[in-house]
């Protein structure tokens, strides 16, 4: 009798445990991929707003494109590789100082 009542236990637990794990790991899964995504579409932003900036004054200090390397290597690790890596290029290039304009 008490053999019976541990193997129905048992049969009803394990699987209960075993789809509350796998539901966990799902949600878990699924706030972690909108996190990425958000950073993502944060970090875009930052980029375009930085490429507006600074071609506007035609030079970037050195200090902003390190901020901005910086900047454009999360975002490429998170897999942004569009129009933004095109923006980030066209910074770089720009003078580092107002007089070598």
């Amino acid at each position: 009798m008490e053999s019976l009542l541990v193997e129905k236990v048992i049969g009803w637990l394990v699987p209960f445990l075993l789809g509350t794990l796998v539901g966990g790991v799902t949600l878990w899964f699924t706030v972690l991929k909108s996190i990425c995504d958000g950073l993502q579409c944060l970090l875009r932003a930052e980029i375009v707003r930085q490429n507006e900036k600074w071609t506007k004054l035609k030079y970037c200090p050195v200090y902003a494109k390190e901020a901005l390397a910086r900047e454009y290597k999360a975002y490429h690790n998170l897999r942004g590789n569009d129009v933004a890596t095109a923006l980030y290029e066209e910074v770089m290039e720009l003078p580092e100082r107002k007089d070598e304009i």
